[in-house]
């Protein structure tokens, strides 16, 4: 089981990475003092954090008593890291937010018992949504203690799901913004000014997702907005012709088929 004292070590600090330094310090889910980030490139959260105390690429000889080491760096490259930093963290809990990177794998390299998380870079804000997985208990909340403050934390019972939970939540919020450039468009050819339909397709997307706060089901919602005949209705059966549900599909598939890929 990893320490339950100690400091967090980030190995990678690029989107995801720098997201989570952002959050972990306005939350203060982690103290910066007991944080140290390790990084290949100057990165502006990195500078942030060592700003307020974080330690920045110190000494390897310096990595030793860690609770949890959170793995961020491309899947690709994830065993020329292992390789330099297994010996130094003894059974510090192992924490990969790599898409389909096998807790199998990584377990056959480190120490530490492995969790899986796919957070979203919300994480930064303090909105970010986890899927959580782990086979050991206490490593498990080691992890939920750093992402609870900045995410909604989803247990995922299964390892085998993570790759779906990579698909759907991971690269979701990407969706959700294509969608959201789709309905300025849509509205810039109904005749509205590009910056008048910009705005209103953020405010729009925003104040739908205010709505999902609650625990109200989701097609309830939609009766909310959608009148008998109305022009909500009129635009959700256009929606459906066109196959919204079919590509949407297709889009968690290929991604999930992508990250399938990552993990040979």
């Amino acid at each position: 089981m990893g320490a339950a004292q100690g400091p967090v070590i980030l190995v990678g600090c690029g989107r995801l990475g720098s997201a989570m330094v952002e959050g972990w310090l306005a939350s203060g889910a982690v103290d910066p003092r007991d944080l140290i980030i390790l990084t290949p490139s100057q990165k502006p959260a990195a500078e942030a954090a060592r700003a307020a105390g974080a330690r920045v690429n110190p000494p390897v000889e310096t990595l030793g008593g860690a609770r949890a080491v959170v793995l961020a760096v491309k899947p690709a490259r994830w065993r020329e890291v292992a390789a330099e930093l297994a010996p130094r963290i003894g059974d510090a809990s192992v924490i990969s937010v790599m898409a389909g990177v096998r807790g199998a794998d990584l377990a056959d390299v480190f120490a530490g018992p492995v969790v899986r998380v796919m957070p979203t870079t919300g994480v930064a804000v303090g909105k970010g949504a986890a899927g959580l997985w782990s086979a050991d208990a206490g490593a498990a909340a080691v992890a939920r203690s750093l992402f609870a403050p900045v995410a909604a934390v989803v247990d995922i019972p299964d390892e085998a799901m993570m790759d779906a939970v990579t698909a759907m939540a991971g690269s979701g919020p990407a969706y959700v913004f294509a969608f959201t450039r789709a309905l300025a468009q849509a509205g810039e050819a109904q005749g509205l000014p590009p910056a008048v339909a910009a705005d209103l397709a953020r405010a729009t997307v925003r104040s739908a997702a205010a709505g999902l706060e609650g625990a109200e089901d989701v097609q309830a919602l939609i009766a909310r907005v959608a009148s008998p005949g109305g022009t909500t209705e009129a635009g959700l059966a256009a929606l459906a012709e066109a196959g919204l549900d079919q590509a949407v599909k297709a889009a968690v598939a290929a991604a999930r088929r992508r990250a399938e890929a990552l993990s040979r």
